[in-house]
């Protein structure tokens, strides 16, 4: 049977299954083709199509399947999808058409310069690694092995609030100093020891987290967890601590009645733990130059442009979209970055030439990590660099500084 054949008797045998399934009635059309995107992207392939190696791999979609053939469906589900119809999670995506490149020609671009300075530290490439909890239900090494790779290629890494490897691990393993999310949990008792935790580890910058504090509604996910037929008791105690008692941030800390993002939280807060550390402070989330001008008020000394890549609140609005507004409203007066989508080298020169300062990647480092480990997560970062690289050879530029408005323009709708 050739692979149209092939694909065609799955495709109606997974539509079939869906459309018998109570489990999945309530589902749409599109989170139902998302779902079997999802579930078929390594069963379907034909021999030779899902890599071996992390060295077999042509762009990093390739680690993709190979996560999907490794993770349980929980654990893939919690990583691959979004909020409500994961609409946002597709906009992310999609929003790098409303972009073209401009390239100039002729310009001798033999010698290229990927750095870039964040607070003083020069980082080899722009791209850095997102924080995303839950390293270890990825792989056995979990964040140890990210570190690892983060330090072979020079990348900045930011660690998780609920990492399943302490910051002091990381960064032992890393050789050297990460950044740190913080999730503002619900009681500034708890927050206070996580922040102190974090700058006597040597961690040189704090990334709060806001776009989470009215919670989500992960519904792709949970339909994924029902599938998975495994017993979690490994992973997730019982008990009022529930999934905390297991994450070592949180050890020596009674975590009952608290939550971990906090419904209160205004800029007083942030105010208040600006005044409490010495570390800087970068808020992640911002998607509106409204807010965006308050972060500056406020002393906060860099923003994330991020939606969490689509698993906050269902805006239906790409990071790509809302970034230009962001480094309208900040000006020089403090780096913005972004993440959210990015999967190219093209996605990041557009956002380097919209006036991120850096960009970061979340689900691709995880397909590496979840599919090879460290060699996973190093193929990645190299496979990213590799493409812009290539693509600021084609538009003529020679160095990250030289990247700006003049070489992309707003595609017609």
């Amino acid at each position: 049977m050739d692979r149209t054949a092939e694909y065609r008797r799955s495709r109606r045998q997974f539509l079939t299954f869906l459309a018998a399934s109570p489990l999945l009635a309530g589902m749409s059309r599109s989170a139902l083709l998302d779902a079997f995107a999802q579930n078929t992207a390594a069963s379907t392939a034909a021999p030779g199509d899902v890599i071996a190696a992390a060295k077999d791999a042509v762009n990093v979609f390739d680690f993709e399947a190979v996560a999907r053939k490794n993770l349980p469906p929980a654990h893939w589900g919690y990583m691959a999808s979004g909020v409500d119809d994961d609409a946002t999670l597709r906009a992310n995506r999609e929003a790098f058409a409303h972009y073209q490149i401009r390239p100039r020609r002729m310009v001798n671009a033999t010698k290229t310069d990927l750095t870039t300075e964040l607070f003083g530290t020069t980082w080899d490439s722009p791209v850095f690694i997102c924080p995303v909890g839950g390293h270890k239900m990825f792989h056995p090494e979990g964040e140890i092995a990210v570190a690892r790779a983060a330090q072979a290629k020079k990348t900045l890494q930011i660690l998780s609030t609920v990492t399943t490897s302490s910051v002091e691990d990381v960064i032992k393993a890393r050789g050297g100093p990460i950044w740190y999310q913080l999730y503002p949990t619900s009681t500034w008792e708890v927050r206070s020891k996580l922040v102190k935790r974090a700058e006597a580890a040597g961690c040189p910058v704090l990334v709060l987290t806001v776009d989470l504090s009215g919670g989500r509604n992960m519904e792709t996910a949970e339909r994924f967890r029902r599938m998975d037929t495994r017993r979690c008791d490994s992973c997730h105690e019982p008990g009022p601590n529930g999934v905390y008692a297991r994450r070592p941030m949180f050890t020596g800390i009674d975590m009952i009645g608290v939550g971990v993002n906090d419904p209160a939280l205004t800029w007083d807060d942030v105010k208040r733990l600006r005044d409490s550390m010495k570390m800087k402070l970068v808020v992640k989330g911002i998607d509106t130059h409204e807010d965006a001008e308050l972060c500056v008020k406020y002393g906060v000394d860099g923003v994330i442009v991020s939606n969490h890549g689509g698993r906050a609140t269902e805006t239906g609005r790409a990071t790509i979209d809302a970034l230009p507004e962001v480094v309208q409203a900040v000006g020089s007066r403090i780096p913005v970055m972004v993440d959210g989508g990015f999967r190219r080298g093209t996605d990041i020169f557009k956002a380097l030439a919209l006036g991120a300062r850096a960009v970061g990647v979340g689900r691709p480092y995880v397909w590496g990590l979840s599919a090879f480990g460290q060699p996973g997560v190093e193929a990645v970062l190299d496979i990213l660099r590799r493409e812009l690289e290539m693509v600021m050879r084609q538009s003529g530029v020679r160095s990250l500084h030289e990247i700006g408005a003049a070489y992309v323009s707003a595609a017609r709708r």
